[in-house]
């Protein structure tokens, strides 16, 4: 007997949350959108039956509106989402302990256990049924003998699909996929392998692995292993609480009172952490500065912001303002940043038009460049001038 696996994903989550909380716009077109006023919102999710009028996510929100005028639109609400994402994943460890959650809307469980007494068919349908009812969201959900199949298996039926794939089943029912289609191949990675001359799943599978980790590293490996039905990864609960938070501090060489030595330790610290978030793929809201003063007597505080960040000019930006606002004067011999509560970076949502989409995408370019430089001659390539944390968002 080999393992069994679910994946479950949550059917066009955060429209389903809202057709949740107002049960009116069921059988309604309904997106999520920024601010109903603004002609640049984006729409940043869309139930079945707005994608049945060819809305999509991105899509500009005056160009949804003239596909369907009855369209109905929702601000984001982050919160409720996460409050809903709970109640799922509460009834899911209800089922088994074996819970590891890949994201707000998608986990896994390992129901190996139970296959004995209950048929996963039937298990399967049940976790569907129960979660419809108890907290109106659809889900899809895949059977596989590992996490990697199990992904691919519920993309391939939705809303409320229920599919099983086996590894026998990989040849004919994966290899002949765009790699694009392949779970762990994003954008930039399709296109390094189109390079290779490598179009489809199957020709993965069959690639010259010397080659993939000469132009992939070591993941190219595995894109090859998960490319022929083979994952060994476990579902581990402890995976998704090991990324809570992440955080970095210095005791500092002596005790401090300087403002701008303050602000440049402080600087350091954020780059790291943001260097860690981008490692680890996440975002965050909330930001925790620990300030230890001279006679060890230690402060924490934190502040949420209204939108998640992972670049390190926030990160210091907001933890200069809460060392601003709650700093006695006192000398301080430790400073520490952490980020908490981070999440994955498709989760985060941001209500914005196009025009401060597009000069987000320039700034992040130039910190790239900025970031890439130090990383080569060292921090000091280019200074940056330090100032007290400015305004909150």
């Amino acid at each position: 007997m080999g393992r069994i696996i679910f994946h479950i994903d949550c059917n066009s989550f955060f429209a389903s949350c809202e057709m949740a909380r107002d049960p009116s716009l069921k059988e309604k077109p309904v997106v999520v959108a920024g601010d109903p006023k603004e002609r640049r919102g984006i729409v940043l999710a869309a139930n079945y039956l707005a994608k049945q009028l060819g809305i999509y996510t991105t899509m500009p929100l005056w160009e949804a509106k003239k596909k369907c005028p009855s369209l109905i639109v929702r601000k984001p609400n982050f919160s409720l989402y996460r409050t809903i994402s709970q109640q799922v994943f509460a009834l899911l460890h209800r089922v088994s302990p074996l819970l590891e959650r890949a994201s707000i809307d998608e986990g896994y469980l390992d129901v190996t256990e139970m296959a004995p007494s209950v048929h996963p068919l039937i298990l399967a349908e049940n976790i569907q049924r129960d979660l419809l009812e108890t907290v109106q969201i659809p889900v899809s959900i895949g059977i596989a003998p590992n996490k990697f199949l199990a992904k691919m298996a519920s993309e391939m039926k939705k809303p409320l699909g229920i599919t099983v794939l086996r590894k026998r089943d990989v040849p004919n029912v994966l290899w002949p996929l765009a790699v694009e289609n392949m779970h762990g191949v994003g954008e930039k990675t399709a296109k390094k392998l189109n390079a290779m001359g490598i179009v489809t799943i199957g020709d993965l599978a069959k690639a010259e692995e010397t080659a993939l980790q000469q132009t992939l590293g070591i993941y190219g490996a595995r894109l090859k292993e998960w490319a022929n039905g083979i994952d060994h990864r476990p579902v581990d609960p402890e995976e998704g609480e090991k990324r809570k938070s992440i955080g970095n501090s210095t005791t500092l060489p002596y005790d401090v009172t300087e403002k701008q030595v303050l602000l440049d330790v402080l600087r350091e610290l954020a780059e790291s952490v943001s260097r860690r978030m981008k490692q680890k793929r996440v975002v965050s809201t909330t930001v925790q500065l620990t300030i230890r003063y001279h006679n060890f007597q230690t402060i924490t505080r934190s502040k949420t912001w209204d939108n998640p960040f992972q670049e390190t000019e926030d990160v210091f930006r907001y933890a200069a303002y809460l060392l601003k606002k709650h700093w006695n004067g006192e000398p301080i011999r430790l400073l520490g940043i952490t980020a908490l509560d981070v999440f994955d970076r498709k989760e985060a949502v941001k209500q914005l038009d196009l025009f401060h989409y597009e000069e987000e995408a320039k700034t992040e370019a130039l910190w790239k460049t900025i970031e890439q430089l130090q990383k080569k001659f060292g921090t000091s390539v280019i200074q940056r001038g330090a100032e007290w944390g400015k305004n909150e968002r």
